[in-house]
Parts: C-alpha cells; structure tokens; sequence
C-alpha cells in the first residue's frame, strides 16, 4: 500500500516547515501543490520554499514553468500522478503540501469526465463575452445551472470573476442542454494510494498576524522590484495574483504604495479565510494546531501507516 501524506491550510500557517520534517523523518520527497509557485517568474510573492529549504528535501513542480505557458489543473493532476507512480516505486510514502484547493482535489480524487463539446459553441460563448463581459458568463450560469452558481458563491466566490473557468462552465451547460452539475461525481478516479490529510490551522487574529508578517517580509526580500518586472505582462492569467495584481494598480497610478501594501494584507487575509472555507469540507482531514510539534504530527502518520 502506497500513502500520500496531503498537508493543507491556509497561507503563512507553516505547511512547508512541517512538510519538511516529514519528509525527512520518511525519507521521502514532496510535491508541491501551491498552483502559484509553478511558475518561475514568481518567486517572492508566492513565497517559495527558500534555498535551504529546497536543499532539505527534495522538492517537486516548485517554478517548473513559465508564467507565458499554458498549464491547467488537469495539466497538474496528470503530472503530478505519474511523478507519485515513480517516486512510489521506491518509497511507500510521499508527501504532498499546498493551499491550492482544487489542485489538491483533482491529485487525491481526479477529475469528473464531462463530454467534448462543439468548438462553435465556444466560439459563440467568447463572442458575447468579448462584447458583454463576465456579466455575461455569470448570468447564463446563474440560468442554467442555478445549484452550481449558488455554491460557488457561497464556497469559492473568486470564481465567479474566472473568465477561464466561468467559460468552462456556460460551455458545458449549453453544449449538452444539462447542468454543469449534473457531471460530476459520475466517475470515479482510481488511485494506488491512501492518502493521510494533515490540517494546519491556527486562531484567526493570530494567523491574519503571520499574514501581515509575512506580506511585509516579501516586501524587505524585493517583491516590489519583482513585481516592476512582471508589470508589462501584467494581463496574463497567472499574474491575477494577490501581491502582483495590487501593485500593478499602484503602476498604474491608481493608489499609493502604502495602500497597496495594506491591500495585500487585507486581500490575503480575505484568501486565508477562502482556503480554510474550502479544506474544512473535508472529511478526511486531521486537524493540528500550527504549533503542534511534529512529533505529534508524525505519530498520528504512522499509527495509519500499514504495511
């Protein structure tokens, strides 16, 4: 039997500390599941593990791609699958660690299988939202498959402002004459290993503390300067960032830096609190105090460990 050891929680809680100690108390290497630090581009804004810490375990999709390629979650499921069946070829256990919810999903339980749709019907979905914009999209989802509108606005409201994924959406509802919703949960996805999820949470004023800690931090490592060099791309999807997006509105005149900087904290409190909306829908998770020493973490593992 194959375990992937899964750490979630929200930003700045210590998943890549704890991650790390795991790893080597296992023997074993992790993936990364931050869908931002795929891309090399953005290292302190998406607060990449630092030198050392990539020195103390190996690490996997840690900046492995450009933030002008094209690179899915589905892309990132098939990845992330086929380096787990390698790496479990010689360790039994494996770690994976990261904030980004619907990564972590599409690695532990994959992807429902939707049916291919006519490429005129995405054509005519891409003409009206070019002439009327995101109105658009959420509308005819709202129309068409009001259950699913209603639980992304309660769940994950962010998506709702996702032309990308909003399109996906709209494009299923009108290509098939059904709900969007109405697909998933009918396949089910095998996979050769058990996972053991591991929450980190924390009081609310003392982890939105580590936030700003960590946002003024980024600031003293250059995240401005890195910023000013991702200012004329600025329109890419994977810069729709919190830390890049309201600094670019600083670039282009529309505050100062001071309220930028305050903008990023209250933005990635206001992510913290999505994330931990969206892991605490799982079941299977195991929740730990951010300071629970891993020791602890560690015995809880193996007493589900079985081999």
């Amino acid at each position: 039997m194959n375990y992937l050891i899964t750490i979630i929680g929200p930003t700045a809680i210590g998943k890549t500390a704890l991650s790390i100690k795991l790893a080597q108390h296992f023997g074993c290497e992790i993936l990364s599941c931050d869908s931002r630090q795929f891309f090399k581009e953005m290292k302190i804004g998406t607060a990449v593990p630092n030198k050392d810490e990539l020195a103390a375990a190996k690490h996997h999709f840690i900046q492995h791609i450009s933030v002008f390629e094209n690179y899915s979650v589905g892309d990132f499921e098939t990845d992330a699958i086929n380096k787990l069946d390698e790496l479990f070829k010689t360790n039994k256990v494996q770690i994976m660690v990261g904030g980004s919810g619907l990564y972590v999903d599409a690695v532990l339980k994959g992807f429902d299988d939707f049916p291919d749709i006519d490429a005129s019907v995405r054509e005519e979905i891409n003409a009206k939202f070019d002439e009327l914009g995101i109105d658009y999209l959420q509308n005819t989802l709202k129309e068409l498959d009001p259950d699913y509108f209603n639980k992304i606005s309660s769940e994950n409201p962010q998506t709702l402002q996702n032309p990308q994924r909003m399109k996906r959406f709209v494009e299923v509802c009108l290509g098939t004459g059904k709900p969007y919703s109405s697909f998933i949960g009918l396949r089910k996805n095998q996979r050769n290993f058990t996972p053991i999820v591991i929450g980190l949470e924390a009081e609310r004023e003392k982890m939105y503390e580590r936030i700003n800690l960590r946002v003024d931090l980024m600031i003293q490592q250059g995240l401005i300067e890195e910023a000013e060099t991702l200012y004329p791309n600025k329109q890419l999807n994977a810069l729709q960032t919190v830390g890049y997006r309201e600094l670019f509105d600083h670039f282009d005149g529309n505050s100062s830096l001071e309220f930028a900087i305050e903008e990023i904290k209250k933005n990635t409190r206001r992510f913290a609190k999505r994330q931990i909306t969206w892991f605490k829908r799982s079941e299977e998770a195991k929740w730990f105090d951010f300071q629970t020493n891993a020791s602890e973490i560690i015995t809880f593992v193996e007493s589900k460990i079985k081999f």
